[in-house]
């Protein structure tokens, strides 16, 4: 008898420290399964710029979404007129695509800017290219430092406070060692409150638990919400 509970307390410990390694592996926090889920609230966003009666920050994650849903595969190109076939893309078209699902032309807007404003992309571009401008992550960044809101680059799990800032259709830009990398802040949370992205970044568009990964290894350097309300 003494035998099995013996074993039996065994297995409850060995069950339990697996447990807290899959939470920590995944979720950065090893009570992750045992803390009570909280709510954060959806910022109200009253701008519908192409009045479908969709505010612009849910038309950006439905657009993203799409991108999912298309199964769009991960392929970088060089396009005469820009636009990459709807199957493809690479993360950047994922941003222009959400936009557009909102009524905002990136490409357009971003061509119009570095022609006129060409000093502010400098160390990017010697010669405007329309074919690729609005393609590259880094010109995305400036573009989005000028016109859109910025915010908070930290990812706090459970603070209602700084999750708050974290809202869908935002728009987050990564520079890793690899590469750098752009998404959109999807609509759906973990129990603590942090939110997946919806990005494509080498296979398919996909809907990934992502963000806190990316904050703990200070990825971010932009997150921002377009257009400023």
């Amino acid at each position: 008898m003494r035998k099995l509970i013996i074993s039996g307390v065994l297995c409850i410990s060995l069950a339990a420290i697996g447990v807290s390694i899959f939470s920590y592996y995944n979720y950065h926090n090893p009570l992750y399964y045992i803390r009570n889920p909280i709510s954060v609230e959806n910022l109200k966003f009253d701008m519908d710029k192409d009045s479908d009666g969709v505010n612009d920050l849910d038309d950006i994650v439905e657009g993203a979404r799409k991108e999912i849903t298309n199964n769009t595969k991960y392929k970088d190109g060089y396009f005469d007129g820009g636009y990459p076939p709807p199957s493809e893309g690479v993360c950047t078209d994922v941003i222009w695509r959400s936009l557009k699902n909102a009524g905002y032309d990136l490409k357009a807007l971003m061509d119009i800017d570095i022609r006129k404003n060409l000093k502010d992309y400098a160390n990017r571009i010697t010669k405007p290219d329309p074919n690729i401008d609005f393609r590259r992550v880094k010109n995305q960044l400036v573009f989005f430092r000028k016109y859109a809101k910025s915010l908070t680059l930290d990812v706090i799990p459970y603070d209602k406070e700084n999750l708050s800032n974290w809202q869908r259709g935002d728009i987050v830009i990564l520079n890793t060692p690899e590469t750098d990398h752009v998404a959109v802040i999807s609509d759906k949370r973990r129990k603590d409150g942090v939110p997946y992205i919806l990005h494509n970044a080498s296979t398919y568009a996909m809907e990934e638990n992502l963000l806190l990964k990316w904050s703990k290894k200070k990825y971010i350097i932009g997150h921002f919400r377009f257009p400023k309300n």
